[in-house]
């Protein structure tokens, strides 16, 4: 029974870091596109994650928007990252190193992608 508990007790953090991560991710993004509705002069898109930042300290909405879309892009993988200690503590070893090869699919995709540009 115990187990059943810790299960169910994962489950239910899985599942808030996905609402979590949605909800910020929104939040991001609907003020990128406040800021983006307000603002008169447009300048160019940020392209890397410096450009990003400079571009949160100086209020662009278009960072903003991008920042939202990498937080949303990123919860998913916080969930593979998570599910891997869940089996991890369930002594599921089987599914730990299927969780890692995902993890290290997308990283690897996200790598790659980084390169393509």
């Amino acid at each position: 029974m115990r187990e059943k508990e810790e299960i169910l007790k994962i489950e239910r953090s899985i599942g808030y870091i996905l609402r979590i991560g949605v909800i910020v991710s929104a939040v991001i993004i609907l003020i990128g596109m406040f800021l983006v509705f307000f603002q008169t002069n447009s300048s160019q898109t940020p392209q890397n994650l410096s450009q990003i930042i400079q571009g949160l300290f100086q209020l662009k909405g278009d960072a903003f928007i991008l920042l939202g879309l990498f937080c949303l892009i990123l919860t998913p993988i916080l969930r593979v990252v998570v599910s891997i200690f869940a089996f991890a503590k369930e002594k599921d070893y089987l599914y730990v190193a299927i969780t890692v090869i995902v993890l290290l699919i997308l990283l690897i995709g996200m790598g790659l992608g980084l390169v393509e540009k």
